[in-house]
């Protein structure tokens, strides 16, 4: 899994009919303090975030194991929105402070 950001939104009005109903959303990947990785991916949204939140992706198999992408082609699910997270005691994130 992955710490990123959504940072935009993507429209496909076509598209391979098994992912009708999903929506898209742009991720920048962040590291533990934050800061973009320079890596961005597009990934199918399972839980309802939506832009500025901060999200944890899977990606590759693990993507399909949702009950939104079960048996569907896709390489990049948003799996959980963050609530916060800490390293080594210190917070580095917490959405209550957004």
């Amino acid at each position: 899994m992955n710490l990123g950001k959504v940072i935009g939104t993507v429209v496909a009005t076509r598209k391979e009919s098994s992912m009708d109903g999903l929506k898209f959303l742009l991720v920048q990947h962040l590291d533990h303090e934050r800061k973009p990785t320079g890596s961005q991916v597009v990934a199918a949204d399972a839980v309802g975030a939506g832009p500025g939140e901060m999200v944890l992706v899977a990606t590759g198999s693990s993507a399909r194991q949702t009950a939104a992408t079960d048996k569907r082609p896709c390489d990049a699910v948003i799996m959980a929105i963050v609530d916060s997270w800490s390293v080594d005691g210190v917070t580095k994130y917490c959405k209550s402070d957004d």
